[in-house]
Formats: structure tokens, C-alpha cells, sequence
């Protein structure tokens, strides 16, 4: 997002209040979502999602070992990430659910995400990784995934620069989209707006924004491409020995 002049600043001091969310939100929003076993950004992540503008580690949180996980919309991420999160304990954080239940929880400071969202605004990538910041701060274990963050190259450069290190690893899962099409089409708890002409101009949007965001990764040996045209038993058979190779540390729930 490129903010210049006045409306710049506005919407800049705008982000740096909505980064100091107050813990009453985020409590009520715990309460009412406790349910939820598996995804910790439902719970306590949120609790814990009031940003400093601060890098991280300079208030003494340990760093972790962060996965980003990036494909286009139904491309299987979500599946996936639960399953590893199920099996290997491993956190899982959306950058989109922690906003989208900021924004549900009727708050002060998701009334301001929404309405930025309504000018046809981009949210402050600030505020973004300050929310998964807390999350992560919230978390007792060393290795965390995220999923469908960075979106784009703001993204991956204020993380950086705020949380002050980079991921460990790019899980990229690689889909057609003519599958990712048919899948989103007939997902019963898709989005409002899911036709074949939105669904198709997503896909774009992820294709052209992450491209140089892929490419930078690529230069540094971090991408891990993973074909998610197949059963999910057979994705996550590849991704579930991936994991084993490469975090040999974090051993799944049934080992114990």
C-alpha cells in the first residue's frame, strides 16, 4: 500500500491506534470463542493480539521458528495447517481470521478495520503483523505456522523491519486454477462473493502480487513447493514427512 501527503499520515496515525487495541476486546472476544480447539487464533492469539509498535523482540519474546504458508484461494491451506497443527502440535495463525474476528467482534478497533475495508482500503500492513506478533507472543511453543501471509512485498519488507527476522521456511502450495475454481465453488462456507469471476480475479491477485514476494524467496532457497492437485491424504502425507525432516524437534501428539 503506498500512503502519500495528508491522507497518508491520517490513515498511518489511524493503524498506530488500531495497534493499541484494548485488552477489554480481546477478552470479550476469548470468552465468546473458547470453543474452538484447534486454531489458536481463534482464542488465545486473540487475546493476545494487541500490537506494540515495537519490534517484538525487544520486549524479550523468544523468536520463532515461523512457516509461511502461501497458495492461491482453495488451494488447501487451511486443510493442511490444521491437520499439522492437529498432529504436531504446532500453532496455527490466519492473518485474515485474526482480522476478520477483530472486525466480527464489534469492538472500537474492528469498527476501524471494517470501515477501511468499506473506502476501499487496504489494511495497514503494520497493523497485520502487529496482530501476529501478539499471537505469536501468546504461544508457548518455538515453531509457529501462518497462513496466507505475506500477500505481497509490503507485507514481507514491515515484517521484517518490525518483527526483526524472517521466516524459516515458504510452504507454497502449488494448485491449478481451474481446481482451485471448482473447489471454491462448491465450498459450503465460502465467501458471500465466491462466482467464477471473483474466484478467477483472487487467483490473479495472488499470482501477481506474490509473484516477486516467491521470487525473493526462491533466491534465498527457502521455498518449498508442494502439489496440492491430489486427496488430501496424499498432500499431507508429503507435507507431514517435509515436517518430520525438516523439525525433527517438533514430534507429533501420538508420540507421546
Amino acid at each position: 500500500m503506498s500512503l502519500v501527503g495528508e491522507a497518508g499520515l491520517r490513515q498511518l496515525c489511524q493503524s498506530r491506534r488500531i495497534l493499541r487495541c484494548s485488552r477489554t476486546c480481546f477478552k470479550e472476544l476469548l470468552s465468546a470463542r473458547s470453543s474452538n480447539c484447534h486454531r489458536i487464533v481463534k482464542t488465545p492469539a486473540l487475546q493476545m493480539a494487541t500490537a506494540p509498535e515495537a519490534p517484538a523482540q525487544q520486549e524479550g519474546t523468544a523468536r520463532k521458528r515461523v512457516i509461511f504458508v502461501v497458495g492461491g484461494p482453495g488451494s488447501g491451506k487451511g486443510t493442511q495447517c490444521d491437520l499439522i497443527s492437529r498432529d504436531f502440535n504446532v500453532p496455527f495463525f490466519s492473518a485474515g481470521e485474526l482480522i476478520r474476528s477483530l472486525i466480527s467482534s464489534g469492538c472500537s478497533e474492528g469498527k476501524q478495520l471494517q470501515d477501511i475495508i468499506l473506502q476501499g482500503q487496504i489494511i495497514p500492513s503494520e497493523v497485520t503483523v502487529g496482530l501476529l506478533q501478539k499471537a505469536m507472543a501468546g504461544a508457548s511453543a518455538d515453531t509457529v505456522l501462518i497462513d496466507g501471509f505475506p500477500r505481497n512485498t509490503e507485507n514481507r519488507t514491515v515484517w521484517q523491519s518490525q518483527v526483526g527476522y524472517d521466516c524459516e521456511m515458504v510452504l507454497l502450495f502449488d494448485c491449478p486454477e481451474e481446481v482451485m475454481l471448482q473447489r471454491l465453488k462448491h465450498r459450503r462456507d465460502g465467501r458471500a462473493d465466491d462466482n467464477e469471476d471473483t474466484i478467477r480475479k483472487r487467483v490473479q491477485n495472488f499470482k501477481s502480487q506474490m509473484a516477486p514476494v516467491l521470487d525473493y524467496y526462491r533466491s534465498i532457497g527457502k521455498v518449498t513447493t508442494i502439489s496440492t492437485d491430489r486427496p488430501v491424504e496424499d498432500i499431507y502425507s508429503e507435507l507431514s514427512s517435509i515436517w518430520r525432516q525438516r523439525f525433527a524437534s517438533t514430534s507429533p501428539l501420538t508420540a507421546k
